[in-house]
């Protein structure tokens, strides 16, 4: 495994990788944009508007509690982008990855696997879905977790833990739809379910770095089209070449 993460590493900078690290590091960085400004104007709501209406319907026993929920989320509305930045971030690699699966997969492929015939690329429409999904799913278990973070540190760790899950999951899926149909993935993921969230302790230490987190994408989908490989075991599409028939002798 640690083999694999340092090839995957490795490609990030190669020549036939810059192209598609430029693409997806301006791709995020809009996403990151677009998001965050919409995160802070919805928290911005919750602390004024959103804590009246919570009142109204719950009713003024609840007083104390939506006070202090307010008060926690006017902290995170006044910190604004740095806060959608960060939090967002798995959410966000989740979403580019699924735009460029194929272009880092199959120069990874390409590159260490030559005699192996490469994985047939998925439909835009699949990879983008599984992406959105991953993404929903990712801010749904960070909003769960959001208020031990700022309760407690041990928080953090749910984010690192759940970070892991989400991503490991993620690309591997991608990388074994390649070769698998999409059910054939998830049970190839399951049956190695321990396995797949170590891999993806490796992605969430990566994505929690800033600023090289722009490169998840990449990262991820390198690393764990290598996992896959190793995973897979024996493979009967090796390309063998073509032995010459030999010519009966008189």
């Amino acid at each position: 495994m640690l083999d694999a993460a340092l090839k995957a590493l490795s490609q990030i900078l190669s020549p036939p990788m810059r192209s598609i690290l430029w693409k997806s590091v301006g791709l995020a960085l809009v996403l990151i944009v677009a998001a965050a400004a919409a995160l802070q104007r919805l928290l911005s709501w919750l602390a004024g508007s959103g804590g009246l209406w919570a009142e109204t319907m719950v009713g003024s026993d609840y007083h104390t509690l939506i006070n202090i929920l307010t008060w926690i989320v006017s902290i995170a509305a006044g910190l604004g982008v740095v806060v959608g930045a960060v939090f967002l971030m798995p959410a966000i690699t989740s979403l580019v990855a699924s735009v460029f699966v194929d272009d880092v997969a199959d120069i990874v492929e390409r590159e260490n696997y030559p005699a192996e015939k490469p994985g047939k690329a998925l439909p835009i429409g699949l990879a983008v879905t599984e992406g959105s999904k991953t993404a929903l799913l990712t801010v749904l278990v960070y909003l769960i977790a959001l208020p031990f973070v700022l309760l407690a540190g041990a928080g953090f760790i749910v984010f690192f833990i759940a970070t892991a899950w989400l991503l490991g999951r993620e690309y591997f899926e991608l990388a074994a739809m390649r070769f698998r149909t999409p059910e054939e993935a998830k049970l190839l993921r399951k049956q190695n379910g321990a396995t797949v969230f170590t891999a993806g302790l490796f992605i969430a230490a990566f994505v929690s770095i800033p600023i090289v987190n722009l490169a998840t994408p990449l990262f991820g989908m390198a690393f764990m089209v290598h996992m896959h490989k190793r995973l897979s075991g024996p493979r009967p599409e090796l390309l063998e070449p073509v032995r010459p028939t030999r010519l009966p002798t008189a």
